[in-house]
């Protein structure tokens, strides 16, 4: 169950990170889910190493959120797509 809340909340991050971030790009439900999911991993990661999470504490939907659109930014600078 938990692999399940993990994609479903990765999903709902990399939507609204789809929808902060005006432009078009060829990514599909799957790269979104994955990309939200990498978003909450990044911002947990940074987080920590900022000193504002604890080791093992899961980053907060807006940090997750901000995570999603760099990797997002990230993704279509490399993909060459960028809106």
């Amino acid at each position: 169950m938990s692999i399940i809340w993990t994609i479903l909340i990765g999903f709902l991050i990399g939507l609204v990170a789809k929808f902060l971030m005006p432009g078009r790009d060829p990514a599909g439900f799957i790269i979104t889910v994955l990309i939200g999911i990498a978003g909450s991993v990044i911002a947990s990661y940074l987080g920590g190493a900022l000193g504002w999470y604890r080791v093992g504490e899961p980053a907060g939907f807006l940090a997750s959120v901000i995570g999603a659109m760099l990797l997002l930014f990230g993704y279509r600078m490399v993909s060459g797509n960028r809106g």
